[in-house]
């Protein structure tokens, strides 16, 4: 079964779809809570499955970079603490995992989230992000839906 995991804009952590309403999407924390609440229109969701990363050729879907870290980690959460990590580190940890990432494009915040949204996913028991959130044709959720 495909999964649909969100990030929204200016709220922490990550969401699964669970529903859609008329004006909004019901959406549940990956969390210890699993809280449901609606995201709605103005709010700036993303699927994991859209978000890519910049390298010296193109881009590389974030699920092949969660699969890369997961082999890494051998499924288990990072070794690295991310969060006090000085920027060499998390860019020598990274350039293990994305040899050839842009060193421009891509901020130590942006390693710090990818980490992040790793260790959430990893703690509510998803590990198979090739087949979870392999991207879908098509521009919205009802395009998702109908492949499933």
């Amino acid at each position: 079964m495909q999964l649909t995991i969100l990030s929204i804009a200016g709220k922490p952590g990550l969401y699964k779809l669970v529903s859609k309403g008329k004006s909004n999407l019901i959406v549940e924390t990956l969390d210890e809570k699993h809280k449901r609440q609606p995201a709605f229109a103005t709010d700036r969701v993303t699927s994991l499955a859209d978000i890519a990363m910049y390298t010296d050729a193109e881009d590389v879907p974030l699920m092949t970079i969660l699969a890369a870290i997961r082999d890494k980690e051998e499924g288990k959460a990072t070794s690295l603490n991310f969060k006090k990590a000085a920027s060499q580190e998390l860019r020598d940890y990274f350039a293990e995992i994305l040899p050839n990432f842009d060193r421009d494009r891509v901020h130590d915040s942006d390693i710090r989230k990818l980490l992040q949204w790793y260790n959430i996913l990893i703690n509510n028991g998803i590990s198979e992000f090739e087949e979870l959130m392999r991207p879908t044709e098509g521009d919205n959720i009802k395009d998702r839906e109908e492949q499933e």
